[in-house]
């Protein structure tokens, strides 16, 4: 097995303690760190999208493999930078769960998911006004803006954010796109306050934003 393909399968088992050491025995074998992190790492967590979504795996065991990406990266992405290289990221998120919503786990993970999978991510934390959306929004102009909640009751302050956003003229041709999600929030509701895209969980959030985007 080769060690990208080694890679991947500490990607997938969650070996957070071991992943450093076999990236850079990748770079100790000159493997350029864009195929470390396009072959090896990226793969890992393409087979962990498919075993979530196939019930294979499950949460807690989808937030260590998104961990482990995490600690990866900590290494990859000081030597891009000092090689003057960029990864190519597809898209920048400004994630936050919305007022009077203080739960962090289902943001994390989309968090993790979306960082693993290539998106610069902007996370505003919890408990995030429509204003301080709309401010985020004006300084970072985002490609996706996600939004979550885990509580009916504070469901509506999504809708109060994407108004904030759209009568602060923001939304422009497309952009940003909003995606929200959460417990109790389904694809109805999303429509129903002005929302363009709706996940059901992180890991599908994931490819409907990458198809958004396209």
């Amino acid at each position: 097995m080769s060690v990208l393909d080694k890679l991947g399968e500490h990607l997938i088992e969650g070996k957070m303690g071991e992943i450093k050491a076999l990236v850079q025995s990748a770079l100790d074998e000159n493997i350029e760190p864009e195929e470390i992190l396009e072959k090896g790492l990226m793969k890992g967590m393409e087979v962990v999208g498919r075993r979530f979504a196939d019930e294979d795996m499950f949460i807690p065991e989808v937030m260590l493999s998104a961990r482990t990406m995490h600690t990866a990266l900590e290494l990859l992405r000081p030597l891009l930078e000092t090689d003057q290289k960029q990864m190519k990221m597809k898209g920048r998120l400004l994630l936050g769960t919305v007022e009077g919503d203080i739960h962090d786990i289902g943001k994390s993970l989309v968090e993790m998911m979306f960082t693993a999978n290539g998106f610069e991510v902007i996370d505003l934390g919890i408990n995030v006004t429509a204003q301080a959306f709309v401010e985020a929004v004006q300084q970072h102009q985002p490609d996706i803006v996600g939004m979550s909640a885990l509580l009916t009751n504070t469901m509506p302050a999504m809708q109060q954010a994407i108004a904030a956003i759209d009568d602060a003229g923001l939304r422009k041709e497309g952009k940003p796109r909003i995606i929200v999600g959460g417990a109790p929030v389904t694809e109805e509701y999303a429509k129903e306050i002005g929302a363009d895209l709706y996940g059901e969980n992180a890991l599908e959030g994931v490819e409907i934003v990458k198809e958004a985007l396209k």
